[in-house]
This record gives C-alpha cells, structure tokens and sequence, in this order.
C-alpha cells in the first residue's frame, strides 16, 4: 500500500487583526503591534463620568497636545506587558545577585559612618519623589489618551514604584527602620526638600496627562536621576568606599537611561506632528525644566557640597541637549 504525504499551505483569511491592519495593512503584526495599536475605547461609553462631566470617560480633549494620530507615539523599547515583565524579571535577578553578593561579603557593614549617613540623608527622602513618579504615570496612564502612550507609562508607573522599594530596601540594610522614619521626616520638615516636595506635590494635580508627562519624565527624572545617581552614588558615594550603596541602586541609572528613549521619542514625535504642539511641549519643558532645577539645587548642594551647583548646571546642559535632540531645539536655549 503506498501512503501519498503532501504538504498543503493554508493561507489565513486575515493576517492579523482589523484594528492593527488599519494602521500597519493585512500583514502579519509583532506582538507589540497587537498589543497596542487599535486598543483604545473610543466609542459607545455609557456615561459621562459624575467627576468630570465635560469630558468623555475616555477624552482626547484631557490634553492641549493634538495628534492627527495618537498611536505614533510608539515605544521604542515595543514593550508590551509580556516584554516589559520579562525585562524587569531579568533586572531583578541582577539585583538579587548584588544583595546576596553585598550581604554575604558584609559590605554594607565596611562603609564609614558618615559615608552611611550621607547615603541615607540624600537618598531616602527620594522615596517619596519615586512614590510621586509611580502616582504620577498612573495619572497619565488613566487621563491620556491611546494604548501606545498610556500603556508604557503605567509600566513607568510601576518601574517607579519598584524605585521606591528598592530605596527602601538599601535604608533598612543601611540603617534600619530608622532610616526610613529619618528620611520621612526630612522630607516633611527639612527646608532643604521643601522647593523639591512642592514642585512633587504641585505635579500631583495637574490635569492635562501631557503636560504631566513633560515634567514628571522628561524635566524632573531628566535633571533627578544624573544628579543623585550618576555624581552622587557613582562618582561620590563609591569612590568613598560605598561601593555597595552603588550596587544596591544599580537598577536606578539603568532604569532611567532605558526609560528615556520612550520619553524622547513621545516628545520628538508629539513636536513634529505640528506647531501648536512644538511650541506648547516647548514652553512647558522650559518652564518645569527651571522649576525642576531649582528644586534641586538645595539637594544638590546638599549632596555634593560645593560642586553641587556646578554639576547641576552640567545635568540641566545634557538634559537641554536631549530636548534639542528631541526636536525642541527653536524653543529651548
């Protein structure tokens, strides 16, 4: 008996879904396409919502930024939930490894007091600053409009809140629960943080998810994380012999250099759509970039003593480049 084996292609009626083909054509999609494009409500809402009753429950009207098309503010990164959780599960492995290596070698215990101290005077009050950041996105996530923009910054929302305990986790190995209470009550009452906590708090009540965006992501962790994390812990703290404090915020810089491709390339892409958007994202840079940085200079100085001013002006010239890049340059100076 002989068997006849043949091969037979079975062409798919459609390639992928019709609200992904809309914008990339009948053509097999990436998962981040699929998991993006197309995914925001627009129609057939039941009400309006009781809070808020001149807008829709989902608005594009909730910023001053228009787009002719919301879901070319893609990531660059093409995080979707399945990418961004394998991402991070990879980072938190590292991180594992850096607490297990710093415990096991009792590193944190070979820090000088005072270089202990001065890690816990400077970095534990950015507890709150990281809680604000992970409210902040959640605000944009909730009030933005298209799955392209909201859905990474919910995923920036929870990278900072994974920022937040991190930091508490390096001031209990550093100083116990004391640490933290310090460093609450410095946030509270120090007037070194008072410029930094108002710009915080002042942030959490904007409105317009865009301009939120502008000076949580790109003003305020623009000029932030350089300043602590590059010249405070890495040139400062470790080269005093707190190397484990450098290890043990490790995830922090890395955080932040990969976090930034998506906020330049919203804002690059947000500014060329038209000139209404170049000059409003323009002015709302430059006016939270100088809010950001003289917010920071208390902490600045407290961090780095004299050369905090100096390195400040540094990070905001970088900072001031990447909006340039971004194509902000007609605006920013």
């Amino acid at each position: 008996m002989n068997i006849d084996l043949q091969a037979r292609e079975i062409k798919p009626l459609r390639q992928t879904f019709q609200r992904v083909a809309a914008y990339v054509g009948d053509k097999p999609a990436s998962r981040y396409e699929e998991a993006m494009l197309g995914a925001q409500p627009s129609a057939n809402f039941h009400y309006r919502p009781t809070w808020e009753p001149s807008f829709e429950l989902f608005d594009v009207g909730r910023t001053a930024v228009r787009m002719a098309d919301w879901y070319a503010l893609r990531d660059p990164r093409q995080y979707y939930y399945a990418s961004w959780t394998m991402a991070r599960a990879r980072q938190q492995d590292a991180m594992e490894a850096n607490y297990d290596f710093v415990e096991s070698r009792q590193l944190v215990a070979k820090i000088a007091d005072g270089v202990r101290a001065q890690a816990c005077e400077v970095l534990m009050p950015l507890r709150h600053v990281a809680w604000a950041g992970n409210m902040n996105n959640c605000n944009i996530c909730a009030r933005g409009w298209g799955t392209a923009f909201t859905a990474p910054a919910m995923f920036h929302a929870m990278d900072q809140l994974g920022v937040a305990q991190y930091l508490t986790r390096l001031g209990l190995a550093l100083g116990e629960p004391g640490a933290l209470e310090a460093g609450k009550n410095d946030w509270l009452q120090d007037p070194r943080w008072q410029v930094l906590r108002r710009y915080v708090e002042d942030t959490l009540v904007l409105k317009d998810p865009f301009e939120l965006f502008v000076a949580q992501n790109l003003a305020l962790d623009g000029l932030l994380y350089p300043l602590i994390y590059g010249h405070f812990v890495d040139d400062r703290i470790a080269v005093q012999g707190g190397t484990a404090v450098a290890m043990l915020c490790a995830f922090m810089p890395e955080w932040h250099d990969e976090g930034a491709r998506w906020v330049d390339a919203v804002v690059k892409v947000a500014a060329a759509d038209n000139a209404d958007n170049l000059a409003l994202i323009s002015g709302w840079y430059r006016h939270y970039a100088d809010l950001a940085q003289a917010a920071l200079a208390p902490v600045a100085r407290l961090a780095l003593g004299n050369d905090g001013e100096a390195l400040l002006d540094d990070v905001r010239a970088t900072l001031d480049a990447r909006a340039r890049k971004a194509g902000l340059a007609r605006s920013v100076a």
